[in-house]
């Protein structure tokens, strides 16, 4: 049988892989903070910094993946042991993909600030969209953090509102680049940052999601709302 020593070792070990989650999550948090304020100050070199720390976000993912493999070879986790684990593997592949979004950001933020553009955009839409996403993004690492339904829930509910963002300035942009051609090149550019930033979003849910996993043995994706408010509550 397991000596104590060997549940001891395990619980540290699942600990600091937990930490290195949150870790990720903080720096792919800052990598969309920088690369938002990249596009909207315009400021190239933030934006080459965010693409070169991408990088940064892979190796997290890696090393957290190579460690969840080593757990579960050397400790045979059942149980909840074996969905935290779980979760984590599928947690730091949406973190890894939001880092992908914040430096997609990040490089078309260089392109719209291109010497031959005719126009400089207004942010006003993308910058309240983009703090929509970022909310949703803390809120479920709290979420898996303090291993909190509920608050995996409000994610979910945040999303809707993301998506309905999306969609307006979608629309906005089309009229814009319908009134102006000479813009078109500008705003189709500005329409991949948009919907990179919902993608953020649907990450971000998806996180979310995984926690009612982790906490409840319950998934809950390709679920409605309504069903995972029940789940949770």
């Amino acid at each position: 049988m397991p000596s104590e020593h060997t549940y001891k070792q395990f619980d540290a070990d699942l600990e600091a892989v937990r930490s290195r989650v949150l870790e990720m999550g903080g720096l792919v948090e800052e990598q969309v903070n920088k690369a938002i304020e990249a596009l909207i100050n315009g400021n190239t070199e933030l934006a080459e910094e965010v693409v070169i720390n991408d990088h940064r976000v892979n190796g997290l993912e890696v090393g957290t993946d190579e460690a969840c493999t080593q757990l579960i070879a050397l400790r045979q986790p059942t149980a909840s042991d074996l969905r935290m684990i779980l979760t984590i593997i599928k947690v730091i592949t949406d973190l890894e993909r939001i880092g992908d979004e914040a430096a997609k950001i990040a490089r078309y933020a260089t392109k719209v600030y291109q010497a031959d553009r005719i126009v400089t955009p207004r942010y006003s839409e993308i910058k309240y969209m983009a703090g929509l996403a970022l909310k949703m993004l803390r809120e479920a690492l709290d979420a898996f953090a303090r291993l909190d339904v509920s608050g995996a829930a409000n994610v979910a509910r945040q999303d809707i509102e993301v998506d309905e963002e999306f969609h307006l300035i979608t629309r906005h942009l089309i009229t814009f680049m319908m009134e102006d051609p000479r813009t078109i090149s500008t705003f189709i550019d500005l329409m991949f940052v948009v919907k990179a930033i919902e993608r953020i979003g649907d990450h971000s849910k998806n996180i979310s999601e995984y926690v009612v996993y982790m906490v409840k043995g319950k998934d809950v994706r390709h679920t409605s709302l309504e069903e995972l408010e029940k789940e949770v509550s």
